[in-house]
């Protein structure tokens, strides 16, 4: 079974990393570009039965800074 984390900075929260991808897209011509903001993805090889509610554990515990980071889980 996989899953995949996705893992983002909340809103509010300033993402110089993203802010940097931005000012370079803008000096290399892409000047269309307004925002960027930069996460994480996260796979994971889990054995059968896993619930999601574990994976969230896993994301609560130390895949994600849930005080500046949301994430979201997908089974697959």
């Amino acid at each position: 079974m996989k899953a995949r984390v996705h893992v983002m900075l909340k809103n509010g929260v300033l993402d110089p990393q993203g802010e940097a991808v931005r000012h370079a897209l803008g000096a290399m011509g892409f000047d269309s570009v307004e925002g960027v903001r930069q996460g994480k993805v996260i796979d994971l090889d889990l054995a059968e039965g896993t619930t999601k509610d574990q994976v969230a554990e896993m994301c609560e515990k130390l895949l994600a800074n849930t005080v500046i980071e949301s994430y979201e889980i997908e089974l697959g």
